[in-house]
């Protein structure tokens, strides 16, 4: 499935995961709400549960106004802003914890998954395969953020690329496959 179609016409995601795309960013949150309104999410509420089609739809309309920075800047915003348990205290942990996430803040069926098919933390690389219908930089700021947050304290590098040698969801794919150093 390409970005923005839901897996599932039955998937929910919770009232808290919309309001800290809302919040996540000091500019544009009117422009976000009404973005979000438009698509039939409107006075999002923590607690209650919203069609996953109508967030993307309302993804999509961010990428059409606001363009992929925006995107990639909301993607960065939500682990900033994240607590995490105190168990999660490495790079590699904190990749796998991504997928957990996920999962608790969505519901009622098939909503797809984040996984880290490599890690080597003595060449500082991994991969990850984002099988969702969110958007490519989106994900990318998600993970951008992450390897921020928890990478070794040696460690000055930070990137998070496509892999374009695979398939993608920018193309119709089910999936982006994104090359991780640090």
């Amino acid at each position: 499935m390409a970005q923005f179609k839901a897996f599932d016409k039955n998937v929910e995601v919770n009232g808290q995961t919309v309001l800290s795309v809302v919040n996540s960013l000091n500019f544009g949150k009117e422009s976000r709400l009404d973005i979000l309104a438009q698509n039939g999410i409107e006075n999002p509420e923590s607690g209650k549960w919203y069609k996953q089609q109508l967030w993307l739809n309302a993804f999509q309309e961010i990428h059409k106004v606001l363009g992929d920075n925006t995107l990639f800047m909301i993607g960065k915003a939500i682990p900033q802003n994240a607590d995490f348990p105190k168990e999660i205290d490495t790079l590699r942990k904190a990749l796998l914890s991504v997928d957990t996430a996920y999962h608790m803040n969505h519901r009622g069926g098939e909503i797809g998954n984040y996984q880290l098919v490599a890690f080597d933390e003595q060449n500082r690389k991994a991969v990850m395969i984002c099988n969702n219908p969110y958007p490519s930089e989106f994900d990318r700021g998600i993970l951008t953020s992450m390897v921020r947050k928890f990478r070794p304290k040696d460690s000055y590098k930070c990137d998070v690329v496509l892999d374009v040698t695979k398939a993608s969801r920018l193309e119709g794919g089910e999936s982006c496959t994104y090359l991780i150093t640090w």
